[in-house]
């Protein structure tokens, strides 16, 4: 199997269950994996493999969409790449936000969702 990542993505977004989330928004960090099986190809042009520029596309898009849990976007996030690819076999997305409305917390919570395909 072959694996397509995104690693430490940055981007401002305003996703949370608080009101000062969806108007200040917060940074957020994000990775991405997906994962195919190679077949018989040669690896010699762009559509014999996952365009990575369209899976940032695609995850820039729904950020861009605020939802109250950090769920809503990473399911949209795979949703929409197996809908580009249907061919994949596995999508692992993982959210972090990086300034959390936590008294007292300094580091980043987060959500992982992986989806595996037959």
């Amino acid at each position: 199997m072959i694996f397509i990542e995104l690693q430490n993505i940055k981007l401002q977004a305003f996703h949370g269950i608080y009101a000062g989330e969806r108007k200040t928004g917060n940074p957020f960090e994000l990775n991405i994996r997906v994962g195919y099986e190679e077949g018989k190809t040669e690896f010699e042009k762009l559509s014999d493999t996952i365009d990575y520029e369209v899976i940032f596309s695609i995850v820039k898009q729904h950020m861009q969409s605020a939802t109250p849990l950090l769920e809503k976007a990473a399911q949209g996030i795979i949703r929409e790449i197996k809908k580009r690819y249907p061919f994949t076999k596995e999508i692992a997305v993982s959210i972090f936000k990086l300034e959390a409305p936590i008294e007292n917390f300094q580091g980043k919570v987060g959500i992982s969702m992986v989806e595996r395909f037959d």
